[in-house]
């Protein structure tokens, strides 16, 4: 069943289609709001969500509605906005509509494809279910719950038994996600539960690093991957660059001929462009992101336009990195653009319309633990700043970009308490009791109850 997204009486509107709910949909339809067009966000989710902040969802600092906001709350004041909980499974070029999972078409003179990324575990899907990674408010709270729960289950056994295997925590890739979840675990077991079991020392727990590049926060300045590294040593977090992981089975991780047992193992070591790149029939990286021009349109479809991660977007001969901000940008950029084609149509002269997408980098940063943090600052000043000074400037800059007040009030309250009282106000756990490996973690408990082995090769 075809259907038109065109709303209303009077003169036929240009209907934009916009998938994905997230930086890039969110930019893009609001800024569409303001304009004489028809629109429908398409998303698998009723919710935006404030990606950035997930990894504190993950270590129980924040709730998973501190971070998201339905959609229609935001755009209820568009009338002109529709939004479809639902799924692309399909893109007909020629005739320009979209298939949906339902069985809805819906046809399109504008489409906007913002759909985002997924985990790449490089032809190893069937490390998934072994090493979560951290997307969407279901991984989250599925590492919140293993995490968690490794704890709770040395504390049971340490009762019944008198001993427990090492509380190992392995995270393999060292990029910012990476590096934020390895030191969230390490303030959670050090600050927040030191307190809170009465046979085993949380604050034992040994957090690991596997890198498989020479250097962590690869994207970032020389000095202040060494900052990083400082950091991430003062909070007890082990660190392996070089560290190419080989296997990934229940209770360990393989690097080379080499086990390292974890109790729990998470994944931060590369993504993939979502699938629907691929449906274009057009020419993609080895991520999967589209090529795009300088109107982020793939080539011969001026009318398509591809925004954050799926984008293959170059600028002065680098690739603009698939972060939260060139997604913000090229959402707004998409919305302005079409305003102007529209604005020609329609017998303006469409004045600008050919000015070409620009990425303004403000700079970037990535928390380590608690006071402590790197950014790389491009603007209003340029200057690499660590420790407190750049952990003060990630929290205001991360509450400012959280969409509605009540969310800003709502981190804003739960860091303040969290960093006052040393206490996490979100530790549950739900779901399955079971964690992945525990079982062979208790065979070796006699071998396992002394600290990693790091005379390995590390930085």
């Amino acid at each position: 069943m075809a259907v038109s997204t065109a709303t209303g009486s009077g003169p036929v509107r240009k209907r934009v289609v916009i998938l994905g709910g997230g930086f890039g949909g969110v930019n893009a339809v609001t800024a569409l709001g303001k304009l004489p067009v028809d629109v429908t966000l398409v998303d698998r989710r009723n919710y935006y969500l404030f990606q950035p902040l997930l990894y504190q969802v993950a270590l129980a600092v924040l709730s998973p509605a501190d971070i998201a906001q339905p959609i229609r709350t935001l755009v209820r004041d568009h009338p002109n906005v529709d939004v479809l909980m639902d799924e692309a499974v399909g893109i007909d070029l020629a005739q320009q509509r979209v298939h949906l999972k339902t069985g809805v078409q819906l046809e399109y003179d504008y489409l906007i494809l913002a759909t985002g990324s997924t985990h790449s575990y490089f032809g190893r899907d069937d490390w998934a279910v072994l090493a979560p990674g951290l997307k969407t408010v279901e991984d989250a709270t599925e590492i919140r719950r293993r995490v968690l729960l490794a704890f709770e289950l040395a504390e049971r056994q340490m009762m019944e038994t008198g001993t427990h295997p090492a509380l190992n925590f392995v995270i393999i890739g060292g990029g910012p996600t990476g590096v934020e979840l390895a030191g969230a675990i390490s303030d959670i077991a050090r600050l927040y539960m030191a307190r809170d079991f009465r046979h085993i020392d949380p604050s034992m727990a040994q957090v690991l690093i596997l890198e498989g590049g020479p250097n962590i926060l690869a994207a970032y300045p020389e000095d202040l991957q060494q900052k990083a590294l400082q950091q991430l040593a003062e909070l007890n977090v082990k660190v392996r660059t070089g560290a190419h992981v080989s296997d990934v089975q229940p209770g360990y991780v393989m690097v080379g001929s080499e086990r390292i047992d974890a109790v729990v193992t998470l994944w931060a070591a590369g993504v993939q462009a979502s699938p629907l790149g691929k449906m274009l029939g057009v020419e993609i990286d080895k991520r999967g992101a589209v090529f795009v021009d300088g109107h982020l349109n793939p080539p011969g479809h001026p009318e398509i336009f591809i925004c954050g991660d799926l984008a293959h977007f170059e600028q002065d001969g680098k690739q603009v990195p698939g972060v939260a901000q060139p997604a913000m940008q090229m959402g707004r950029y998409a919305a302005k653009r079409i305003g102007r084609l529209v604005a020609a149509g329609l017998g303006s002269d469409g004045s600008g319309k050919d000015e070409q997408f620009r990425y303004f980098d403000k700079g970037d940063m990535a928390t380590i633990g608690r006071k402590a943090a790197v950014a790389k600052i491009e603007w209003p000043f340029k200057a690499h700043w660590s420790g407190f000074p750049a952990w003060m400037t990630w929290l205001v800059v991360h509450i400012f970009f959280l969409i509605g007040f009540r969310n800003r009030l709502s981190v804003f309250r739960q860091w303040a308490w969290t960093y006052l009282t040393f206490s996490d106000g979100a530790r549950l756990i739900t779901g399955s009791q079971e964690l992945p490996g525990w079982n062979s973690q208790e065979d070796l408990v006699g071998a396992t109850t002394k600290p990693l082995d790091m005379n390995s090769p590390k930085t």
